[in-house]
C-alpha cells in the first residue's frame, strides 16, 4: 500500500474520522486493500465505526468487497451484529444474496450468535431469504440451534425466525430438523418452540 491508502485504511479501523478525510483529500483510494484484501469500509465496518463508513460510502466504497476470507463490509454486519451499520449498509447497496466462505448469508452467523436485534431488524427492513442454505447443509434456523447455546437469546432468534416464515421442518444434510437437534441438545425452550404443533401450523399455512 502507498502511505496514504495505508493511512486511510488505519483511520478507518480505528475509526478517525477526521483522518479518514484527509486521507481521502491527499489522493487514498477508497477501495485500497491490505495485505488480507480487507477494504477500509470492511475494517470500519469490523469495529462498527458508523461515521467512517458514511464517508466511505459517500466516496464511493463498495459494501460488498469481498476480502481474502470472504468477508465483505455487508457481510461482517452479521458478524458483529451491529444493527446501525448493517442499516448504512443495507441502504448503500449491500447483495443480500452475497456469501460468505461457508455459503451463507448474513443473517446465518447473526442467528448463530443470538444477535436478536439484528436479526429482528434485518428480518423486518429487507427481503432476505429466511431459508438460505449454507455449504454445511444449514438455515439460519438450524444454526441457531446447532450452534446456539439455547439460552435466551437463541430462543428470541428462533422465534423471530419462525414468525418470518422460517420453515421448521427443513432438516440438515442427514435430514435432522431443527427440534430434533434442539431435543438432542437438551434445550427445552427452543425444543418446545419447535414442536409437532408449530410444525403442524406451518403445514397448515403453507
Amino acid at each position: 500500500m502507498n502511505p496514504h491508502d495505508r493511512a486511510l485504511s488505519q483511520a478507518a479501523a480505528r475509526g478517525d474520522e477526521s483522518a479518514v478525510r484527509a486521507a481521502l483529500a491527499a489522493g487514498a483510494r477508497v477501495d485500497a486493500r491490505d495485505e488480507d484484501l480487507r477494504t477500509p469500509l470492511l475494517r470500519a465496518a469490523l469495529a462498527d465505526h458508523v461515521g467512517v463508513a458514511r464517508l466511505l460510502l459517500a466516496a464511493g466504497a463498495d459494501p460488498n468487497a469481498p476480502d481474502a476470507r470472504a468477508d465483505s463490509p455487508w457481510l461482517v454486519t452479521g458478524v458483529t451484529g451491529g444493527v446501525r451499520m448493517m442499516r448504512t449498509l443495507l441502504a448503500a447497496g449491500a447483495d443480500l444474496r452475497q456469501p460468505n466462505r461457508f455459503g451463507g448469508t448474513a443473517l446465518v452467523p447473526a442467528a448463530e450468535r443470538g444477535h436478536t436485534a439484528y436479526v429482528r431488524a434485518l428480518l423486518a427492513e429487507s427481503d432476505i431469504d429466511v431459508d438460505h442454505v449454507n455449504r454445511l447443509g444449514w438455515t439460519a434456523l438450524l444454526e441457531a440451534v446447532i450452534l446456539g447455546d439455547g439460552g435466551p437469546r437463541h430462543e428470541e432468534v428462533v422465534r423471530l425466525l419462525l414468525a418470518a416464515g422460517a420453515d421448521p421442518e427443513r432438516g440438515d444434510q442427514d435430514g435432522v430438523t431443527p427440534h430434533a437437534h434442539a431435543v438432542r441438545r437438551g434445550f427445552t425452550g427452543i425444543a418446545r418452540l419447535l414442536g409437532p404443533e408449530v410444525r403442524a401450523a406451518a403445514g397448515r399455512t403453507s
